[in-house]
């Protein structure tokens, strides 16, 4: 079958058709169209992504992507045809948040300009996230289901960052076959906790951050610092200079909740830390270097240490790390360094580059494996955005 996915979660619009060959999760996934509108640019002046702006652009860029996928999937196929009038109405009701954008006007041209294509599911991000992006995204899923009478499943972005990691792109387009139990670190501008896996699709939350999350403190770390965003990237390219360079401390900075005696995170104290060691200071580009790399080796020893105990606590032979802060090539090497001491027979799994940050294909396969747990085919059938929850909730 033919997965349509859609993603809104924040500040990339994205949608992607899918190919599903097989069960979940033994099936074979080939990405036939894959459309990303990422929205970096336009919330780069605020130092962060803003909401309203967001759910905005989502309005304006969701039909674009769509056409763009479907095309790419050569699913596109002109047929004109008047839509009911029941339908434009569902649609101006459904999509009345939206009429500002122009959506529900192009909306209803593109159908009557295309026929169904050939898409057997739909898979929609329903959370967590920014409230108003995601709603853009369900309601544009609702809508393409009605018209189109086919179903829509509700997926978590977390789960959908989780299968992300074990999408084995490079071999023969399957998920690895994990041994359970499992850990999974996600860790993100928006989250950062540890996940215990039993089984395909069980968690159980075991640790989470108490404020910032880790990708959030390194973009207000780099706010500090005077570095565009998003800051994450400008913070490792610095500190890879500075560890490069053998450069001496520049601060001592904490390891907030290393002896917690939990699987819990809190960076917000390091955050302050590295306030007050540059505050009232001219920083030269090797302070610049040196800082950073102090802030990173201190948030990384933070992540490390606290899977490392979650892997004890559990006895789990495996580890799945995703989300955007995932592609850093620093966390990648001290992850694989620590745990080949201290953990050598424990698998560790990072996403496929393209597919740490957010994307609709980890959506499609989130999707599959949610129709795949529904008793009911029919109760996959999005009613209203209730999934929009923590994984483990």
């Amino acid at each position: 079958m033919n997965i349509l996915s859609i993603e809104t979660s924040c500040d990339e619009t994205a949608v992607s058709i899918v190919k599903v060959d097989g069960q979940f999760p033994d099936a074979s996934y080939e990405v036939l169209g894959d459309a990303l509108h990422s929205q970096i640019d336009i919330h780069a002046e605020y130092g962060g992504v803003f909401p309203a702006l967001a759910k905005r652009e989502h309005a304006k860029k969701l039909i674009p992507m769509l056409t763009k996928a479907l095309e790419q999937a050569e699913l596109l196929h002109e047929e004109a045809s008047e839509l009911p009038q029941e339908h434009v109405e569902m649609l101006h009701e459904l999509l009345v948040h939206e009429s500002e954008s122009g959506m529900t006007e192009e909306l209803i041209t593109f159908f009557q300009t295309y026929e169904k294509p050939d898409v057997e599911l739909i898979a929609v991000t329903s959370g967590p996230g920014l409230e108003p992006a995601l709603w853009v995204g369900v309601n544009f899923a609702k809508a393409l289901a009605e018209v189109w009478n086919i179903h829509v499943v509700p997926v978590n972005h977390m789960e959908g960052h989780v299968l992300a990691s074990i999408f084995d792109v490079e071999e023969d387009d399957k998920l690895v076959q994990v041994g359970f139990p499992a850990v999974s670190l996600l860790i993100s501008g928006g989250h950062t906790e540890l996940l215990r896996m039993d089984n395909w699709g069980t968690y159980e939350k075991i640790g989470q951050t108490k404020d910032d999350a880790v990708g959030e403190a390194f973009d207000k770390v780099a706010r500090m610092m005077g570095l565009p965003y998003p800051g994450g990237p400008e913070i490792s390219r610095l500190a890879k200079l500075g560890r490069t360079a053998n450069l001496p401390e520049y601060a001592a900075l904490p390891r907030p909740m290393l002896h917690s005696g939990d699987l819990h995170f809190s960076f917000s104290g390091l955050k302050t830390a590295v306030r007050y060691a540059i505050d009232g200071k001219e920083l030269g580009e090797t302070d610049m270097q040196a800082l950073a790399r102090d802030f990173e080796d201190a948030a990384v020893e933070v992540l490390i240490k606290k899977t490392q105990k979650a892997l004890d606590e559990t006895g789990a032979q495996t580890l799945i790390i995703g989300g955007g802060v995932s592609a850093s090539e620093f966390i990648r090497q001290s992850f694989h360094a620590h745990l080949l001491e201290s953990h050598p027979d424990v698998e560790i799994y990072f996403p496929n580059p393209g597919l740490s940050t957010d994307n609709s294909i980890m959506i499609a396969l989130s999707g599959h494996a949610r129709s795949a747990n529904a008793s009911n085919p029919a109760a996959a059938r999005l009613i209203k955005a209730d999934g929009n929850r923590n994984i483990a909730e």
